[in-house]
């Protein structure tokens, strides 16, 4: 084999070794960290076993086909915790960048995309288990998905949002300063995409104005593939749901990259 080809499987090598040391990090700090988990968990639960408990109280929603609220409501919850790991996983850059991680990652020979990639599948991943819990969890609780491979495919999508957001969260961390700086932005962010994306209302009788709203939110795709997936209805055809995802996840990620490798870190 000529040098040439040596010194680009080494650096295959060497990015691929990157990417799966930050990928793992994140697991073990993710896994180390039992409050987070169960904070991670707690506030989805009672949004759902609140809401739905008080729409199903309260009136028969439209057009359900059967379904009950508890099975409306919780694709939306789902892609709520997707959204608040992704977005918050940023914030893990600011703590790295504070203790000096960052830089000493960023003596080895390798392009930041690469350190960027990394902590964003580690950050996804964290977010997927966090949304196949709790997708388990409103199982048991009595929500009634359209089969197993349906369940299987939500996961699909979850990777998609979570991508898509993570590298969101990415870019912005990359400029944030602070922790305070940081979350005050992930608040004025997820608020209104969570509410403008569907979770907890449909969207077909809304007035023209606030459709346009929804449809220009990333979020409302990943919560229509969702519902579709597990309980076999959406108000968006699905090709469209996973075109839009994907597009939005490809051009996130590559905007996190870009951005972290320009920041000053």
């Amino acid at each position: 084999m000529s040098d040439h080809g040596q010194g680009f499987k080494q650096d295959i090598h060497t990015a691929f070794n990157t990417v799966y040391t930050l990928w793992l990090r994140e697991m073990l700090r993710f896994k180390r960290s039992k409050s987070r988990i169960i904070g991670s968990l707690a506030t989805p639960l009672f949004f759902l076993v609140i809401l739905g408990t008080a729409f199903n109280s309260s009136f028969q929603m439209r057009g359900g086909g059967g379904q009950t609220d508890f099975g409306f409501l919780a694709p939306g919850i789902i892609g709520m915790s997707i959204l608040f790991s992704s977005l918050t996983g940023g914030v893990s850059i600011i703590w790295d960048r504070e203790f000096g991680f960052l830089k000493e990652i960023l003596i080895a020979p390798v392009p930041r995309f690469f350190v960027a990639l990394g902590k964003a599948l580690g950050g996804v991943t964290t977010a997927m288990i966090q949304g196949t819990l709790l997708m388990l969890i409103a199982f048991l609780l009595g929500v009634e998905y359209q089969s197993y491979l349906g369940m299987a495919a939500s996961m699909g999508v979850m990777l998609l949002i979570g991508l898509g957001f993570i590298g969101l969260g990415i870019a912005l961390a990359s400029h944030t300063e602070s922790h305070e700086g940081f979350q005050m932005i992930m608040t004025f962010i997820t608020m209104p995409v969570l509410l403008l994306s569907g979770a907890f209302f449909r969207i077909g009788d809304l007035p023209q104005w606030m459709k346009t709203l929804v449809y220009l939110d990333p979020l409302t795709y990943g919560i229509m593939a969702l519902r579709y997936t597990l309980i076999g209805e959406t108000e968006i055809p699905i090709n469209i749901c996973l075109v839009a995802l994907v597009l939005f996840a490809l051009t996130t990620i590559g905007l996190g990259g870009y951005v972290f490798g320009k920041a000053k870190l």
